[in-house]
C-alpha cells in the first residue's frame, strides 16, 4: 500500500503542530510547566490561542506531543515494514519497544519534566489512545478477512499493554499504585529498563495475536 504525499495544506497542518509543540516544550524548560500559559505558547508558535486549540486541549498534551510526536504513526509504519515472513506478535512488540526506546535530546527534557509533574505523566499516559487507530489499520491489512473485530481489538489491546508498562516505569517513589495515582510533585524513580517494561506487558497477547494470524486464508 503506497500512501500519497501530503498536501500542501496537510504539510501546513504539520508545520503548526510542530511549531506549537516545540514552544511548548521549550517554554516549559525555561519558565517550568506550571508557569506556561496557552496563550504563551501560541504566541511563541506564532499562531492565535484559537489556533492552538485546534491542536491541543491543554498545555500538557502540547508539552507531552514533544516526546510522543508522531510515534503512533511510527510504530504501525515499522509494523508494516516488517517482511510477512515475520511473527506478527513480534513485529508489534519490537516495533513498539524500537519507538519508545530511540529518543533524542529533546524528548529527554520533555521526558525529565514529565517525571516531575502529575499532570503532565497523566497526559503522558493518555498519549498511548493514539496507537489503536493506525496500528489497527495494519494489522487488518495483514490479517485480512481475519475477523471485522479482531485488528481493532488487537490494536487496543497494545495500547492498553503499552499504559500499563509506563505506568509501572513512572511510578513515583514509595507508591505501589498507578503512575497516575500520585499526588503533585512526587519523585519519579523509573522502574527498570523500559524495553523490559514493554516486553513483559505485550507478551501475554502473543497467544492473540498468534490464534489470529492462523484464522489468515493462505
Amino acid at each position: 500500500m503506497t500512501t500519497p504525499p501530503p498536501g500542501l495544506r496537510e504539510r501546513k497542518k504539520r508545520a503548526t503542530r510542530e511549531a506549537l509543540r516545540e514552544a511548548a516544550l521549550r517554554l516549559a524548560v525555561e519558565r517550568g510547566p506550571d508557569q506556561v500559559r496557552v496563550e504563551d505558547i501560541a504566541e511563541a508558535a506564532g499562531v492565535s490561542p484559537r489556533t492552538y486549540n485546534n491542536y491541543f486541549a491543554s498545555r500538557e498534551q502540547a508539552i507531552v506531543s514533544a516526546v510522543t510526536a508522531d510515534r503512533e504513526a511510527r510504530i504501525a509504519a515499522a509494523v508494516a515494514a516488517r517482511p510477512a515472513g515475520v511473527r506478527l506478535a513480534d513485529a508489534v512488540t519490537e516495533a513498539v519497544v524500537e519507538q519508545y526506546t530511540d529518543t533524542g535530546e529533546r524528548a529527554h527534557e520533555a521526558l525529565l519534566l514529565i517525571t516531575t509533574r502529575t499532570a503532565l505523566r497523566d497526559a503522558f499516559l493518555d498519549a498511548t489512545a493514539g496507537i489503536e487507530p493506525p496500528l489497527t489499520a495494519v494489522i487488518a491489512e495483514r490479517l485480512g478477512d481475519a475477523g471485522p473485530h479482531t485488528a481493532r481489538v488487537l490494536a487496543a489491546s497494545v495500547a492498553a499493554a503499552v499504559r500499563i508498562a509506563l505506568e509501572g516505569w513512572l511510578r513515583p517513589a514509595g507508591n505501589t499504585g498507578a503512575a497516575g495515582s500520585s499526588g503533585a510533585g512526587e519523585l519519579v524513580v523509573p522502574s527498570g529498563p523500559l524495553p523490559d517494561q514493554l516486553r513483559a506487558a505485550l507478551s501475554p497477547l502473543a497467544a492473540a495475536f498468534d490464534a489470529a494470524e492462523r484464522r489468515v486464508p493462505s
